[in-house]
């Protein structure tokens, strides 16, 4: 049995930091994960949640300006890209954004429309809607056999789930 698609709802900053350390926990050396959604939705504190379980205590704020930083650990190294103010998708070739997507890295990348063309691609989407003031859904889909697989190791692992689960 495949999973294509899970769903479940966020209310608190805190709930988005336990979803981040649940995802910290299945991410694979070579992801891509696209992070979609409005701005203040909660894709920064998303990686700040992966961020903190894997051991960063430093500051982690939304590389709106830089467009991608990194984080450093044993075995692997994070990028956290934040493409809003990418003025083309040749920007990103300009910078060499080929060069941040190999085996022992994971790639947390917001704003992935603004770039299309240009990055690799998404082992895992997540899409967060506001709903109401408090209330966030949150969509993860699987488009490659990496993204499956951790998706499926994320159902199993994390309590979080609860809105749907689709096939």
């Amino acid at each position: 049995m495949s999973v294509h698609e899970l769903m479940f709802e966020i209310k608190t900053e805190d709930e988005m930091m336990q979803f981040g350390s649940a995802l910290a926990k299945v991410c694979e050396p070579g992801c891509v994960v696209f992070l979609e959604g409005e701005l203040g939705a909660g894709k920064t504190t998303l990686v700040r949640g992966v961020l903190r379980a894997l051991g960063h205590s430093g500051a982690v704020k939304s590389p709106t300006y830089t467009l991608v930083e990194q984080y450093d650990f044993d075995k692997k190294r994070i990028y956290h890209f934040d493409l809003y103010r990418l003025g083309s998708p040749e920007e990103l070739e300009y910078m060499g954004g080929r060069d941040y997507f190999q085996a022992n890295t994971i790639s947390f990348i917001e704003w992935p429309m603004n770039a299309e063309g240009y990055l690799p691609e998404a082992d895992l989407t997540i899409v967060i809607e506001y709903q109401g003031m408090d209330q966030r859904f949150v969509q993860i889909n699987s488009s490659t056999t990496l993204g499956e697989s951790m998706l499926s190791a994320l159902k199993k692992d994390n309590g979080l789930v609860s809105a749907s689960q689709a096939e």
